[in-house]
């Protein structure tokens, strides 16, 4: 259990040293791409982004609330970096958050199954296993172990029985 515990904080580590370039150079108004993303959102070419213009990012909502510094409802092009940075910062951890889980999911079913048959990818929480087991009942336990694991939202069942 406590290799699980180092690879999740390596894990930690090399995406923050990671993300953190890239977030810097956005804090410092340096990134090209954030230019073009922001044109690209401002469908009405006004020079703002509205809420409903970032809808269709889930998750964009906190970012936006954080970066709308003078809370008049829309992003000139610096509250949207801000905003950026935050959202970036945001995906990273719900990556991360994913990778542990995966994890202690597979740490699990080697734990109570001595079984590393099983493929486990996890997205928002919403974990998919896939692969063979040899019985109906090892399918089973599978399902009650991934779902028994903090931050598992929902288990979806693509294991088959030999």
């Amino acid at each position: 259990m406590a290799s699980i515990h180092r690879i999740g904080a390596l894990l930690i580590v090399a995406s923050m040293l990671i993300a953190a370039p890239r977030t810097c150079m956005a804090e410092a108004g340096e990134s090209p791409a954030a230019g073009e993303k922001f044109r690209a959102l401002d469908a009405n070419h006004d020079g703002f982004i509205a809420r409903d213009e970032v809808r269709r990012y889930p998750g964009y909502g906190t970012a936006f609330e954080a970066a709308d510094l003078n809370h008049d409802g829309k992003l000139d092009a610096g509250e949207f970096i801000k905003a950026e940075a935050v959202y970036q910062r945001g995906q990273a951890a719900q990556t991360i958050g994913d990778t542990l889980i995966t994890a202690k999911i597979k740490a699990a079913l080697i734990k109570e199954m001595k079984s590393n048959s099983v493929s486990v990818a996890t997205h928002r929480g919403q974990v998919t296993l896939s692969g063979t087991v040899d019985s109906p009942v090892q399918r089973s336990q599978a399902v009650q172990v991934a779902a028994s694991v903090d931050g598992v939202v929902k288990v979806k069942n693509g294991l088959r029985v030999k």
